[in-house]
């Protein structure tokens, strides 16, 4: 199969693009520099050099690749530029859904997270509704609803990735925060994932209906669960209680991707989140 990834060098396209040519595919990945096409190389996939927000190159590269699905691994968080990934989601992922129709391309496997859920106990399932005053909430809705413009358009719903060069490995964003003791324990809901296992699901999507799958661990948790046993790996203070926290968020459920065939190799953060 011909694989257009869009954003073959983040986090998720690097555990990706490795699965995808031990597969058998034939990956076509995208950086905006150059540097990112040679690492695209050295993964054993063919380099695209573009900017998805630049809709008339991007609509003449995924010409060029002719590709069976479009891959959509994209993020801008560098900095923590929330206002820039928000708009990536809005206007990449309408470029790209633009690109893939101009292309004649009919399947989709796009990024989405998990944690927009209305809060409650039950753990939430795909039909649950969205809570729109959380911030993400108008584009996350933008890129899911473009991406359900596919003939086949598959949303993966990550939970919060943890693994090698997320914010939980050892030298990213919320270690450090936790290592000058910025964050507190609370009853707030996180339902992690593996990237390993987000890129095993990416993978797996090529062959899924579309529609949208929760990818998360067995084991959501709260802060007063995760945050003290992530602390001691890191040999970080004791993190402290947040007085007067009111319940927040809320676990999410993986069950229909397991009954899509997809099991996670790490099951639960309990195993280390480093």
């Amino acid at each position: 199969m011909k694989i257009f990834l869009a954003g073959a060098t983040g986090a998720i396209g690097r555990a990706l693009v490795p699965k995808l040519v031990a597969a058998g595919h034939d990956v076509s990945g995208t950086s905006r520099r150059r540097e990112g096409g040679r690492l695209i190389e050295e993964m054993g996939a063919h380099p695209v050099i573009v900017d998805v927000l630049d809709a008339r190159k991007l609509k003449k590269a995924v010409k060029a690749e002719r590709p069976d699905v479009i891959v959509h691994q994209l993020t801008d968080l560098s900095g923590n530029d929330f206002e820039a990934n928000g708009l990536l989601r809005i206007n990449g992922t309408r470029n790209l859904v633009d690109a893939a129709k101009a292309a004649g391309v009919e399947a989709m496997v796009a990024q989405s997270i998990a944690w927009l859920y209305v809060r409650g106990e039950r753990p939430a399932v795909e039909s649950d509704d969205f809570d729109p005053s959380l911030p993400p909430f108008k584009s996350v809705t933008a890129l899911e609803e473009a991406v359900a413009e596919m003939p086949r358009g598959v949303v993966l719903r990550y939970g919060a990735f943890y693994g090698p060069g997320t914010w939980y490995a050892a030298d990213g964003d919320i270690a450090a925060k936790v290592k000058i003791g910025d964050l507190s324990r609370g009853p707030v809901w996180t339902s992690f994932v593996h990237v390993e296992d987000a890129a095993d699901a990416a993978l797996a999507a090529l062959d899924w209906e579309a529609g949208a799958v929760n990818v998360v661990d067995d084991e959501p948790a709260t802060a007063d669960d995760w945050l003290p046993a992530y602390a001691a790996e890191l040999g970080a203070p004791e993190p402290r209680a947040h007085r007067h926290a009111a319940a927040q968020g809320r676990p999410v459920s993986n069950a229909k991707a397991k009954s899509l065939g997809w099991t996670p190799v790490h099951p639960t953060w309990r195993d280390g989140l480093l």
